[in-house]
């Protein structure tokens, strides 16, 4: 695997400041409707009037039902202090999610390292692949998932820096090798083969993704302005490692999909309000449904939305198809990561079984 020169932090500190990319014209892997890998992302969403206990049980519903389906993977993220989100002790959550199911992959996309020392992810992944061997994946994210205050909380100590990113992904990766010569090893973790990701929104992560060896996850369902640089970044750097012979990308997609144009419009309307809610400084519960909410907006939430939902597929089964095909084939993902923040949880389902037919995944594939 490549390794990292002992200059890491101050290199990886500049990366913002290289030169520019030159973008494609064409995707490098060419993908079609048949060929397309999805899998789901879930923030164990708490809406309006609901609570953290429902959320976990409509979360393990709706793993059972991708498992079904074909997705390939289901993974949580960490936030913290979210009134919507209920992801926040993420290896107990997957946990539940992975014992309750048997065969699709769980894991985390992801964990926010600089809020946790790395024998501790290392020992938490570790135990869970033990119990859910083949399962399990491990994505690593340098964001601390929430405000200024609440990171201050959850910091391991207040010295602690996102620019230590790089060093925490070299010291995790070396817990779960089992020709580590380290002196602290991670039991369970040490030889384990859980597979690590890098996730990110920006070309830090594309640069360390290609660095390393690793695959790559881009935060395109509600970070996408960078997607098309951190694309060409991660694949024209890549070093084939120990772990990874090519490069793999994964791209989130937002999907809002319904029998119906008008019921698919409607249900988008939750998640377009827990934006401008959260933006705005008045972080919310999943409000539900608001007829008319994209009408009435005004012209700086219209804007951030219209960048925020870039990466999305509102309407009909026949329309949902193309859009996330033509996606596909425009960025060259090898999988998509779907996320649907969908108030009702019928609807929630609904909206991902029609993902999953509209793109005819096959269950064998996995």
């Amino acid at each position: 695997m490549g390794a990292l020169p002992s200059s890491a932090p101050s290199k990886w500190a500049r990366i913002r400041r290289r030169r520019p990319v030159r973008l494609l014209s064409r995707p490098i892997v060419p993908a079609c409707r048949a060929m397309t890998v999805l899998s789901i992302l879930d923030l164990a969403p708490i809406v309006q009037g609901g609570d953290a206990a429902q959320s976990f049980r409509n979360t393990l519903d709706l793993a059972r039902h991708a498992e079904r389906w074909g997705y390939r993977r289901f993974w949580l993220a960490e936030h913290h202090g979210m009134p919507g989100v209920a992801s926040a002790a993420t290896a107990v959550i997957i946990a539940h999610v992975a014992a309750g199911t048997e065969t699709i992959r769980v894991g985390a996309g992801g964990i926010m390292l600089p809020n946790h020392a790395p024998l501790v992810i290392a020992e938490q992944f570790g135990t869970l692949e033990s119990l859910h061997p083949g399962r399990i994946d491990l994505g690593l994210g340098r964001a601390p998932g929430t405000d200024a205050l609440t990171s201050r909380a959850l910091r391991r100590n207040l010295a602690v820096s996102s620019e230590e990113f790089p060093d925490d992904v070299l010291e995790l990766l070396e817990y779960f090798s089992k020709d580590s010569k380290r002196r602290v090893r991670a039991v369970p973790g040490a030889g384990l083969e859980v597979p690590i990701w890098i996730l990110g929104s920006s070309l830090f992560g594309a640069e360390l993704a290609a660095t390393l060896g690793l695959p790559y996850a881009f935060a395109s369902h509600f970070a996408p302005g960078q997607m098309e640089e951190a694309i060409e970044v991660y694949r024209s750097r890549f070093r084939p490692s120990a772990r990874l012979d090519r490069s793999y990308l994964m791209l989130g997609f937002n999907v809002f999909a319904a029998d119906t144009e008008e019921e698919a419009h409607l249900i988008a309307t939750s998640v377009a309000q827990a934006f401008v809610n959260l933006r705005s400084g008045r972080p919310s519960a999943l409000p539900p449904p608001l007829p008319g909410y994209f009408e009435q907006l005004g012209e700086f939430e219209r804007g951030l939305l219209q960048g925020i939902l870039s990466c999305s597929a509102i309407g009909t089964p026949a329309g949902v198809g193309d859009e996330i095909a033509a996606f596909a084939e425009r960025t060259g993902a090898d999988e998509l990561m779907i996320s649907s923040m969908i108030y009702d949880h019928g609807a929630r389902l609904r909206s991902y079984e029609i993902a999953a037919d509209a793109m005819s995944i096959d269950l064998s594939r996995k």
